[in-house]
């Protein structure tokens, strides 16, 4: 088959034929298989030919019935914890029902399928540990990546997404090993078919053991990853370079994606491999395309083009830097060399604003920190930087709770007619500042986007939307163009396609208009960003499929959770 399209088959048991699934498997096994069952939906010749009669009650269902039954059993749970651990089992025992719950709840199921509560998720994922899912990967058995994929039994053809986590930096918790690697490999796959219909069938999440530097972890009798310090250095490298030989020598027309590593591995990794293959980072793309869109809206409203901005950018770890890249790249492409463009990007983090003498810069921040002769004179913190640049921008990606304080804010807002503003920390304990305030300090005139999800502000007479800068939007329409297009690699043009398609379906010169979609469109942003990355790849001769239609190609290849007729294999 080709990639983009339906599968040819899916696992040992089952394959896709005429429009449903054919099958060796009977009884239990077929109960057993997430994809294939169908609990009390399956019909009473399906019964018959499965050999299901008596394993299942007598009354044939609809999948909307089943739906509404599990959304109440869904609710009756007391905390987001309990949704998340409810939602993890409607998975494990019927996939199909499990993403028609989700795809019909989705801005309400997100945060307890991700981030955050995926995060409570991860922290107990040793004691609460069920069914495994995807492939476990250790550093101590490189020989054993081939024997690990070759056992899911797919062939080279039928996987179009593989998504990879070491789990150093997850989410805002560290390092939480392999329980953080396989759930939030397998949280991403979630929301990437939930929103942008990508097959479940065709992806496999992957986790990167290769040790834990987290000693409640190391001394949980409990814990179930290697219990050994985090590998680092050549031998970490060597077993990166390992899973990548063998997963696109096994799955060669498969998009890599490479989630919550930390920052210098993170970076390393996706320059080594991003000319070579379809890869993509979302911690440092996906955020950083995200707000790239919010900001091209920020533009239209506030009239200054790009290569006017002065952006400062409060916290300089992977994400705020991942974030300049993008900024930068669409100064580029607005007129500016590089350099200039590098040079109106002023970034501060812990040791405050960056300065070339200083000697603990990381590899990835030293093209942004300035001149030690040019700030020589300068107080080089938040407040300090402000009063002598005179952003336009001001972000935040510190994780810092307050930092945007009120004499920092009113001192841009001075200098700036429309202050673009986005505290995009999360989650709300650690946001920068909230929104209200943001538009108190600035009598209505910020320009906002935040991490988090924010309620409706009414200031003055004016009601604000205010926008979050939710990979979500971006990252799964992404995917799905690459897979369409069956994109060679994922290039700065496609995710500025992502980010400008995400932008243009908003109308934010509207008085309070958000900056960005909401995330309850998820599933027609992510259509509209797929068709703009899909035609951006052929335009750059990246695209080895023959979109004469993308925006039909891209509508097939959308994944529907809707049951299929099942029957049995003759042989």
């Amino acid at each position: 088959m080709r990639r983009g399209g339906r599968p040819t088959g899916t696992t040992q048991n089952f394959e896709e034929a005429d429009g449903g699934y054919v099958t060796s498997a009977r009884g239990q096994q077929v109960l057993r298989e997430p994809l294939l069952n169908k609990g009390t939906a399956f019909t009473p010749e399906e019964r018959d030919e499965l050999g299901l009669h008596g394993l299942l009650p007598p009354t044939v269902e609809t999948i909307d019935q089943q739906a509404r039954r599990a959304y109440a059993q869904y609710q009756a749970q007391a905390t987001d914890l309990l949704k998340n651990v409810y939602l993890e089992a409607l998975r494990d025992r019927n996939e199909v029902l499990y993403y028609r719950l989700l795809s019909d709840h989705l801005e309400e199921m997100l945060p307890i399928v991700y981030d955050p509560t995926v995060a409570q998720a991860i922290e107990t994922y040793s004691d609460e540990y069920r069914r495994p899912r995807g492939v476990y990967l250790s550093i101590d058995d490189v020989d054993g990546i081939e024997r690990a994929f070759a056992n899911l039994g797919l062939h080279s053809d039928e996987v179009d997404l593989v998504v990879a986590s070491d789990a150093e930096e997850i989410l805002g918790i560290g390092d939480w090993g392999v329980g953080g690697a396989t759930g939030i490999a397998a949280g991403k796959l979630a929301v990437y078919t939930a929103a942008a219909g990508i097959d479940p069938a065709r992806v496999i999440p992957v986790a990167l053991d290769v040790g834990t530097d987290n000693e409640a972890l190391l001394n949980d009798p409990g814990y179930v990853g290697n219990r050994h310090a985090r590998v680092r250095g050549q031998r970490y490298d060597d077993f990166i370079d390992a899973y990548v030989t063998t997963v696109t020598r096994m799955f060669p027309g498969a998009m890599l994606h490479w989630e919550d590593f930390g920052p210098s591995n993170g970076r390393r990794i996706l320059e080594k491999y991003t000319g070579r293959i379809p890869t993509f980072n979302d911690d440092m793309q996906g955020t950083g395309a995200i707000v790239l869109a919010a900001m091209l809206g920020a533009v239209r409203v506030s009239g200054t083009p790009m290569r006017d901005q002065r952006i400062v950018v409060f916290g300089a770890g992977t994400a705020g830097i991942g974030i300049a890249d993008q900024l930068r790249a669409a100064m580029v492409r607005d007129g500016l060399d590089r350099d200039t463009a590098t040079r109106r990007i002023w970034p501060i983090d812990k040791q405050g604003l960056l300065v070339d003498d200083m000697d603990d810069l990381r590899d990835f921040q030293a093209p942004y920190a300035r001149p030690a002769s040019e700030v020589a004179d300068w107080k080089k913190d938040l407040l300090g930087v402000v009063q002598r640049v005179k952003p336009t921008m001001l972000l935040g990606t510190s994780t810092v709770h307050g930092a945007f304080t009120e004499q920092v804010v009113r001192t841009m807002a001075d200098a700036v007619d429309r202050p673009v503003i986005f505290p995009i920390s999360n989650p709300t304990e650690r946001i920068e500042a909230m929104p209200g305030d943001l538009l108190h300090w600035t009598d209505g005139r910020a320009l906002i986007a935040t991490g988090v999800p924010v309620d409706p502000i009414t200031h003055g007479r004016v009601t604000y939307s205010i926008a979050q800068a939710n990979n979500a939007l971006l990252y799964p329409g992404l995917g799905l163009g690459t897979i369409v297009s069956r994109a060679r690699r994922v290039s700065d043009g496609m995710l500025q396609a992502a980010a400008e398609a995400v932008a243009g379906m908003v109308d934010a010169a509207d008085p309070g208009a958000s900056l960005l979609p909401q995330v309850e469109n998820l599933r027609v942003v992510s259509a509209t960003v797929a068709v703009a990355v899909a035609e951006q790849a052929a335009r750059e001769n990246l695209a080895d499929a023959d979109l004469k239609e993308p925006v039909q190609a891209v509508q097939d290849a959308m994944w529907q959770p809707e049951y299929k007729p099942v029957s049995r294999r003759r042989s």
